[in-house]
């Protein structure tokens, strides 16, 4: 896929936290996100020997926080100039599932492309196809609502 101008601006901000913010053991990850009405969130992973969170789902939380709708392009950099890094399976999974559409930034510096990220997952498990007793959740690239079990009415009501 082509890179745009908007996409290779996203990997200079990416770039950007990198250098700021990944100082420590604590945060070698940063991504950038952009959503469809052009804003840009950014995170940086949160290492923890338990398998803290990587740079993507951070970014991803963020934008949830200022209400981002749909995210289109994602890129994640590796602190030290380790350039562009593809998402582990787990962030390629989440992606998927919240963001169908998206794009995922990938290659080496010299061959950066904007790939769907279904093409990162052939063949890939869909969550929402899967769930017995909750209903199948349309994938339409937006946050889904949360489902609420229905309390039931205990015996002294």
């Amino acid at each position: 896929m082509i890179m745009r101008d908007t996409d290779r601006a996203l990997v200079q901000a990416a770039t950007a936290v990198a250098k700021l913010r990944c100082r420590s053991e604590n945060h070698t990850v940063a991504a950038a996100v952009r959503s469809a009405d052009g804003r840009v969130f950014s995170g940086v992973n949160v290492y923890h020997f338990t398998g803290g969170p990587c740079a993507e789902v951070v970014a991803l939380g963020a934008a949830a926080t200022q209400g981002a709708g749909e995210l289109e392009t994602i890129v994640a950099v590796g602190d030290r100039g380790r350039g562009v890094l593809p998402p582990c399976g787990r962030c390629r999974q989440v992606l998927l599932d919240y963001f169908p559409s998206i794009r995922v930034i990938v290659g080496p510096s010299d061959g950066l492309r904007a790939v769907p990220v279904a093409e990162l997952l052939p063949e890939t498990y869909v969550w929402s196809d899967h769930q017995a007793d909750v209903p199948a959740v349309p994938r339409t690239g937006v946050w889904p609502q949360p489902v609420v079990p229905v309390s039931r009415q205990s015996a002294e009501d």
